[in-house]
């Protein structure tokens, strides 16, 4: 074969090769979550911990003059309920939870993405009493007396603010008395409105909630040794679609801005 024809036949043997790749299906892989970059438009939807219902829309105005491309939509609920979400499958990009038992439990289950989860706020407990009228409950202790009929506080099994006040309780010695007074609630912020509303003697909640409200007097903080530390951790849920855009935003939260948005309503960093 002479050198033309072996020219000609490579030639004709590379042309057959592009065809059959350029005709051939093209393999897609599948991933669990895409990265968005930080300045193109993105929604981000966070579940976050009923306690920071007021202070979150603050946030959300903030962040929009600084990210007017990033559309935020929050989830407000007790945490155990918003964790048991996730793991159903809802679709959320950031979670933050007012106790890390919760968010303990969606690491162990591989459902964080990693290296993105931290400590975020730190909070206290305090019991509150309605504004009027007037009464005689000073302090924890005070709720152990046989004419105080009604306590607000959160569902222990599922509202870490039902966990902090239990454990508070516990602590002084006067649970297993306070007990059948309990009115539990479905979150914190519920527990709130029932001293507000005057259906109960008394409630405890956290700082940043009684801050909220000018229908309340808080009375008296539960000693930071009754308690463990009120922490409230965040991360980027694994199944997000959005992970620069999430990332960026709980890297705001933990600066400025945000800071002196949170110590205004009670709250204060972790870190």
């Amino acid at each position: 074969m002479s050198s033309r024809n072996i020219f000609s036949f490579l030639s004709w043997m590379l042309l057959s090769l592009i065809l059959v790749i350029a005709c051939s299906p093209i393999s897609h892989t599948k991933y669990s979550s895409t990265s968005t970059p930080a300045n193109q438009s993105a929604s981000l939807t966070i579940s976050a911990a009923a306690s920071l219902k007021d202070v979150m829309a603050e946030i959300k105005l903030l962040y929009q003059q600084e990210k007017p491309n990033i559309k935020l939509t929050y989830n407000f609920g007790s945490s155990g309920s918003l964790q048991r979400q996730i793991e159903q499958g809802a679709p959320v990009d950031i979670f933050i939870s007012a106790a890390t038992n919760k968010m303990d439990i969606l690491e162990k289950k591989g459902l964080l993405l990693g290296n993105t989860r931290k400590n975020l706020l730190k909070n206290e407990i305090v019991l509150i009493v309605p504004k009027k009228p007037a009464t005689e409950i000073r302090n924890f202790p005070d709720l152990s007396k046989g004419n105080i009929q009604k306590i607000a506080m959160g569902e222990p099994k599922s509202v870490p603010a039902g966990q902090y006040a239990k454990q508070v309780l516990t602590t002084l010695k006067i649970f297993e008395q306070v007990k059948p007074k309990a009115v539990f609630a479905r979150d914190v912020r519920q527990a709130l409105n029932y001293v507000e509303t005057g259906n109960v003697d008394a409630g405890i909640v956290y700082l940043s909630d009684a801050k909220s409200s000018a229908q309340i007097k808080i009375v008296a903080t539960a000693p930071a040794d009754s308690h463990s530390t009120v922490v409230y951790p965040v991360a980027v849920v694994k199944r997000t679609r959005n992970i620069q855009a999430a990332k960026d935003l709980i890297e705001f939260l933990s600066h400025n801005r945000a800071k002196t948005a949170f110590e205004s309503q009670g709250f204060n960093l972790a870190e």
